[in-house]
């Protein structure tokens, strides 16, 4: 049970409405009814959000860093909301089920983004001289790795708010992993 009241969107005002009525018209979605409480909240989201959607990283290789790590930090609500977004994002289930394993094999890139990412979420952010070079050889750039630490700071927002509100789940449950 959420801990955090949900602002209904047919009952906000002001900024919260402003927001329900403009950038998530139609996204009305249990996550952004409790983080609605705080329009900065709601609008920090949303802006990280827009600043990533002009990243050189695609969507889906966004979506790989996003099931890496909210599987990480144990996060239903965001597994499940990313396998979904991911989907749409041209991701296969199969895939989003490797990257929240901890590995695309047979896709050197997709692969090199969760394992950067999950170095970087292990080593609170001292990731080695190697785990760049690994991260380099695979085709990124020094841009490809700011952009994956501010997805990573994006995810690790959005996780951290699902485990403090209790935000029930409102999309559909992601495949379960074999053996957990």
């Amino acid at each position: 049970m959420p801990r955090l009241k949900e602002i209904k969107p047919e009952t906000a005002t002001g900024k919260v409405k402003e927001l329900f009525d403009g950038p998530l018209a139609g996204k009305h979605f249990n996550i952004f009814k409790a983080m609605a409480n705080s329009p900065a909240a709601l609008e920090f989201y949303l802006g990280a959000g827009g600043a990533l959607s002009n990243a050189s990283l695609t969507p889906a290789q966004r979506e790989l860093i996003a099931l890496a790590i909210s599987e990480k930090t144990g996060c239903e609500y965001c597994v499940a909301a990313h396998t979904a977004i991911g989907k749409g994002a041209g991701l296969s289930e199969d895939v989003t089920v490797q990257a929240r394993q901890g590995g695309v094999p047979g896709d050197a890139k997709a692969d090199a983004i969760v394992k950067f990412v999950l170095a970087l979420h292990e080593k609170q952010g001292w990731v080695t001289d190697e785990d760049i070079a690994d991260f380099r050889a695979a085709g990124f750039n020094d841009g490809h790795i700011a952009e994956v630490v501010a997805t990573y700071a994006q995810t690790i927002f959005t996780n951290f708010f699902n485990h403090v509100n209790h935000s029930e789940v409102d999309f559909p449950a992601a495949p379960a992993l074999a053996g957990v």
